[in-house]
């Protein structure tokens, strides 16, 4: 195939590559379409960067630029001079050595289909991260992403066996045990499995169970906490949030076709924007 061919079909444009990593510590894990785990991974980078710049706005220090240390270098003429020729360049190749910007998402190989992890690093916190996606959804009815369908923010993983899990779950609960110290809700787990087969369900749900205060009680209809599990292969996440269900169970698809189709352009049932797109497809067919 020659050059020009080639340029034509596209097929020297440069691809975006995204750092894979071991699944490890909090994040966000999603489930999507069948075959577009990468785009998913792409939309999510873009969408969580967005929601984290305004969550938690970088600083100018942090931001890598290298004015920081510009100050040593502007003091005059003679005292730059006279300042030592070592130290000088190592401070340049220190500046010229550290990252432009610390990167608060990487993406976790999981080589399964549907399913997609997206690691987050300090000061982002998943749960906060997935909560504001949310409110935007079912504010607008837009959810940003073509492929994404379930979002579940983990605050922390373990090595999946039942000791691992209880002590994680101690220590994922800790927090909101002590923003509510006397309260008694009722809650239930939420516990989903891929790709595991080596601890029971049971033994997972007991781990759990036993951390929990016996003041909460359990309620299978209408739970005010959700705690949420998450197994996959050899690996388990928790997170704790409210009203769950309330949210669609964070199935930002599910979210954005309820809200538009409360949107209609008439005010009529069923009408909005997903409407519209199903619509203008069947339209764009028929003329084909």
């Amino acid at each position: 195939m020659t050059d020009a061919k080639r340029s034509r079909d596209g097929n020297d444009r440069p691809k975006k590559r995204y750092r894979s990593r071991s699944i490890d510590g909090p994040g966000v894990w999603a489930s999507c379409v069948k075959g577009k785990e990468k785009q998913t991974v792409g939309e999510l980078y873009d969408l969580f960067e967005s929601l984290a710049s305004e969550l938690w706005p970088e600083s100018d220090a942090t931001s890598g630029d290298g004015h920081e240390g510009g100050g040593g270098s502007d003091d005059g003429g003679a005292a730059g001079e006279e300042e030592d020729v070592e130290k000088q360049i190592a401070r340049e190749l220190a500046s010229i050595k550290r990252p432009r910007k610390e990167q608060r998402f990487a993406n976790c190989q999981t080589n399964t289909p549907c399913v997609v992890v997206i690691a987050c690093r300090p000061p982002v916190d998943p749960v906060q991260l997935v909560l504001a996606h949310i409110a935007n959804v079912e504010r607008t009815g837009v959810t940003r992403t073509r492929y994404t369908h379930r979002l579940t923010p983990v605050a922390n993983t373990c090595v999946a066996n039942a000791p691992e899990i209880r002590a994680l779950a101690q220590r994922v609960l800790r927090p909101f045990l002590d923003q509510h110290p006397d309260a008694a809700f009722k809650w239930k787990i939420e516990l989903r499995v891929r790709n595991h087969n080596t601890v029971p369900r049971q033994a997972i749900i007991d781990a759990v169970v036993a951390c929990v205060p016996d003041a909460w009680t359990v309620s299978l209809e209408d739970a005010e906490v959700f705690v949420l599990v998450e197994v996959f292969k050899s690996i388990c996440g928790i997170s704790v949030v409210k009203d769950y269900c309330a949210h669609q169970k964070f199935n930002v698809m599910e979210i954005a076709n309820s809200k538009n189709s409360e949107l209609g352009g008439d005010g009529q049932p069923g009408e909005g924007r997903v409407a519209d797109r199903a619509r203008a497809s069947a339209a764009v067919r028929a003329e084909e």
